[in-house]
């Protein structure tokens, strides 16, 4: 089924014309990212939509999309930078 025709800033091509594309499964991979101070932080992205650039390719000939999406983060954090156990207080 034909996705619906949309409008999408691409840069370095300013406005294109694009085609929503539906996805039918994504798999979540973490990211886990460890800071200095003990903290280890956990990131997942969260895929809103995908858009086929429609006659857009990359320099070895492969379909261009566009992706939009958020990410949900959350985080260890260690005893001694929490709230009330010896770390910060808030005000």
């Amino acid at each position: 089924m034909p996705g619906r025709k949309v409008k999408v800033n691409a840069p370095p091509f300013g406005l294109v014309d694009g085609t929503e594309i539906k996805v039918v499964e994504s798999t979540v991979r973490t990211t886990d990212v460890k800071l200095d101070d003990g903290t280890v932080l956990h990131l997942s992205p969260i895929i809103m939509s995908v858009i086929r650039l429609d006659g857009r390719y990359d320099p070895e000939g492969n379909q261009m999309y566009a992706v939009q999406a958020g990410q949900a983060m959350t985080a260890e954090v260690p005893e001694h930078l929490r709230q009330g156990a010896g770390g910060p207080k808030v005000q």
